[in-house]
């Protein structure tokens, strides 16, 4: 005996991503509570969340790691540093922008500050290629020095 195996039917979530999004928008603002699609809802929204503290951690650690070539790379220093001072200011200016957005955040930069500079370490060392006590393993700055656009490791 052959068993025929019926397809799975897709959901709209999987069907169509975009038209599940308009379609849940409207359900909510319409106050159909009943009709939305609640499991992938708070998926989609956990995801969110976590994807903004991926994205301040690696905003983060970009920062740092600048920080550290400008402050410890002597040889590319005078070639690079308008490039790297370039590039620290928009870290910057991103991060501010993120905790301006979201400011329940800062309590999480402050938890992975230490752990986000060891690996701007790291990444400082395989880009500039120096060894990895080129870089200082004491924090060169607070966090508010770090954050703030004036501020210059010398």
């Amino acid at each position: 005996m052959v068993r025929q195996i019926l397809p799975k039917t897709q959901t709209l979530y999987e069907q169509d991503y975009y038209l599940w999004i308009r379609t849940t928008i409207n359900q909510l603002r319409a106050g159909q509570f009943s009709s939305v699609d609640l499991d992938n809802l708070l998926e989609e929204l956990e995801t969110m969340g976590r994807r903004e503290k991926r994205t301040i951690e690696s905003l983060l650690i970009k920062l740092l790691e600048h920080l550290l070539k400008f402050k410890c790379w002597d040889e590319e220093r005078e070639r690079n540093q308008g490039h790297w001072k370039g590039e620290i200011r928009t870290f910057r200016r991103e991060i501010k922008k993120a905790l301006k957005d979201s400011p329940s955040l800062k309590p999480y930069i402050l938890e992975i500050f230490d752990e986000c500079y060891q690996d701007a370490r790291t990444e400082a060392s395989d880009r500039s290629q120096l060894p990895i006590d080129t870089f200082p393993v004491v924090l060169i700055g607070s966090l508010e020095q770090i954050l703030d656009e004036n501020w210059f490791p010398e």
